[in-house]
C-alpha cells in the first residue's frame, strides 16, 4: 500500500503541507496521549495489535457452526453496526454469488424502516434456512429494534424457541442495555462492543469480525494488515515517512483552500460499499459546528457517464480520493474481430485491466487540468489484508483531521436531532412537550 501525491504539485507548495505538518504531529500526540475530546473512545487505536487470540478463535468457531446451518445468514444493524462489515463482504465477494448458489449469502436487516424490503426479505426466509446476528449496542435503535422484533418472531415462528436461540447472536454491551438483558434471558450467544470503540470505528470488533468470519473470509488476515498501519503510525508519525499523516495534512491543506468536498473514486464496484463504509467514518467524525470536508463517493468509470461532467467542469471547491487496485483476481482480454466495426482492435489482446487503468490515469489528468486535485491510494489487490490496511489507515487519518479541525472526532450529536422529532411524531412517552411544538409548526 502507497500514497501518491505527484498529482497535487499543481495546487499545493510544500508551505500548506508545512503547515498541516505542525497540526498533525499535535494531533498524534493528542490521541496517543489521550487528551483530547472524546478520549473514552480511543480503544480503536491499539485494537488491532491487541485483539485476544482466543476471541479470534471463538469468533472462527461460532461462525463455523453459523455456515453450517444457513443458507442466508441476516446481519441486522445500522450505521458502524453493519457498514463496516459490509464492506468488507462486499469487496471479497464474487459478484454473483446470490445466483451462484454460494452458502451462506449474506443478507442486511435493520438499517431502514422500509416496510416493503422488509416483507420482501421475510418471503425469502420463509423458503431458505438462516440465522442472524443482532448488533446493538443499546438493543432500542430504533431502525435494527424493529427489525429484530420481526425476524425474532420469524425465526421461533419457524424453528421454535430453542432451535431460533442457537441461530441468534448478540453483539452488545458487555452488562446492560435490552439486547443484553434480552441475550441473557434468552440464552443467545453474545459479543461484546467495546466500552471505548464508537459504532463507526468498531469493525475490527466482533461487530464488524463475526459476520465477515461467517462470510467465509480470513479475519486473520484483516486484522494482520490492520496491524502493519497501526504499528507505522507509532513508529513514524513525521509527514516525510507515514502515508496517513501525509492523507491526513494533504486534506487539512486543501480544506484551507476551500476545498470543501472530497470525492472517494474507485474504479472497481466491489469497493462501493467500502467508499459507503468511508462517508460515515469522515461525515459523522468531522461535520460539526459548522465544519468539516463533505464526503462523496463515484465508481468509475460508471459515474464518468453521469458524474463525470460536474467533477470536470463544475464548482471548484472540491478534490478527488482514488482508491487505485494494481492487480485484478482474474485475467480477461479483449477479442480481435475482422470486421472492426466497433473500432476497437486497436486494444485488441489487451487485459480489461489494462484498459481500467489507462482509463484511471486518462481521468486523474484530466481532472487535474480541470483544476481538481487528485490524491493516489494504490494497494496491490482486493484482499483481507489490503482492506485491513485501508480500514486502519482512514481510521487514523479520520482522527488525525478531527483533532486537527478542532472538532471531537468521536461523538455525533447532530445524530438525535431527527431521533427526537421521530420519537415525538410517534407519540413516545416523555416527548409531550415537543410533540405539540412539532404539531404547531406542521400546522402553521
Amino acid at each position: 500500500m502507497k500514497i501518491e501525491l505527484s498529482h497535487l504539485e499543481p495546487f499545493l507548495g510544500r508551505d500548506a503541507l508545512k503547515n498541516a505538518e505542525k497540526g498533525i504531529a499535535n494531533a498524534y500526540q493528542t490521541i496517543y496521549n489521550k487528551t483530547g475530546a472524546g478520549n473514552d473512545f480511543l480503544g480503536w487505536v491499539h485494537l488491532p495489535s491487541e485483539t485476544d487470540e482466543s476471541l479470534i478463535a471463538d469468533i472462527e468457531q461460532t461462525a463455523k457452526k453459523l455456515r453450517e446451518k444457513s443458507e442466508l445468514f441476516v446481519v441486522v444493524g445500522i450505521g458502524g453496526s453493519y457498514l463496516g462489515a459490509r464492506a468488507v463482504i462486499e469487496a471479497l465477494s464474487g459478484h454473483f454469488d446470490a445466483l451462484n448458489g454460494h452458502k451462506p449469502f449474506i443478507v442486511y436487516a435493520g438499517h431502514n424502516m422500509s416496510e416493503d424490503y422488509l416483507k420482501d426479505l421475510i418471503a425469502l426466509l420463509d423458503k431458505k434456512d438462516y440465522s442472524l446476528v443482532v448488533i446493538s449496542k443499546s438493543g432500542t435503535t430504533t431502525e435494527p429494534a424493529i427489525a429484530f422484533r420481526i425476524l425474532k418472531e420469524h425465526l421461533i415462528n419457524k424453528y421454535g424457541e430453542k432451535e431460533a436461540t442457537s441461530r441468534i447472536v448478540a453483539i452488545t454491551d458487555k452488562a446492560k442495555g435490552a439486547l443484553k438483558q434480552l441475550a441473557n434471558v434468552k440464552g443467545y450467544k453474545t459479543y461484546v462492543v467495546p466500552d471505548d470503540v464508537g459504532g463507526r470505528f468498531s469493525v475490527l470488533t466482533p461487530v464488524g469480525l463475526l459476520p465477515i468470519a461467517v462470510a467465509g473470509i480470513d479475519i486473520r488476515q484483516l486484522i494482520k494488515g490492520a496491524v502493519e498501519i497501526e504499528k507505522m503510525c507509532q513508529a513514524n508519525p513525521t509527514l516525510n515517512d507515514n502515508m496517513v499523516s501525509q492523507y491526513a495534512a494533504v486534506r487539512q491543506a486543501l480544506y484551507d483552500m476551500n476545498k470543501t468536498n472530497e470525492i472517494m473514486v474507485n474504479y472497481e464496484p466491489r469497493l462501493v460499499y467500502f467508499s459507503e463504509w468511508w462517508k460515515q467514518l469522515f461525515g459523522e467524525s468531522h461535520g460539526k459546528e459548522h465544519k468539516g470536508i463533505f464526503p462523496a463517493s463515484v465508481t468509475f468509470s460508471t459515474d464518468l457517464h453521469s458524474m463525470g461532467q460536474y467533477i470536470q467542469d463544475g464548482l471548484r471547491n472540491l478534490f478527488e480520493t482514488v482508491i487505485s487496485v494494481e492487480n485484478s483476481g482474474h485475467e480477461l482480454r479483449i477479442p480481435h474481430e475482422d470486421e472492426d466495426l466497433d473500432q476497437l482492435n486497436y486494444i485488441a489482446g489487451k487485459r480489461i485491466s489494462e484498459v481500467n487503468h489507462k482509463a484511471e490515469l486518462g481521468t486523474i489528468l484530466a481532472h487535474e487540468d480541470g483544476g481538481v486535485p487528485n490524491i493516489r491510494i494504490v494497494i496491490p489487490e482486493v484482499s483481507a489484508f489490503t482492506l485491513g490496511q485501508l480500514i486502519y489507515f482512514f481510521e487514523m487519518s479520520c482522527a488525525l483531521s478531527g483533532y486537527t479541525l478542532g472538532v471531537n472526532p468521536f461523538d455525533q450529536p447532530g445524530v438525535e436531532a431527527y431521533k427526537k422529532n421521530m420519537f415525538a411524531l410517534l407519540g413516545k412517552k416523555g416527548f409531550e412537550e415537543r410533540t405539540e411544538a412539532l404539531r404547531k409548526r406542521l400546522e402553521a
